[in-house]
């Protein structure tokens, strides 16, 4: 069985870079904050395997992006 990412769904993972893959609409570090929120309801664990592309990525985009992840960031 495939999840949304493609992956076997026993691969608890969630790639950054996958999210960046199937989200080509992305245009700035916000939309991909809300991506991984919503990643996070599929999903166990989270990988951060590449750095966000986006003009308006913080220097702490990794603590971000794991607090969006674990449900610390609320919209």
């Amino acid at each position: 069985m495939r999840g949304r990412f493609g992956r076997a769904r026993w691969e608890a993972v969630l790639n950054l870079s996958e999210i960046l893959l199937a989200h080509r609409e992305l245009e700035s570090f916000e939309d991909l904050v809300e991506a991984v929120r919503q990643g996070a309801r599929s999903e166990r664990f989270f990988r951060m395997d590449i750095k966000p592309p986006f003009a308006d990525t913080p220097g702490n985009w990794e603590d971000v992006l794991e607090s969006a992840f674990n449900g610390v960031l609320d919209a």
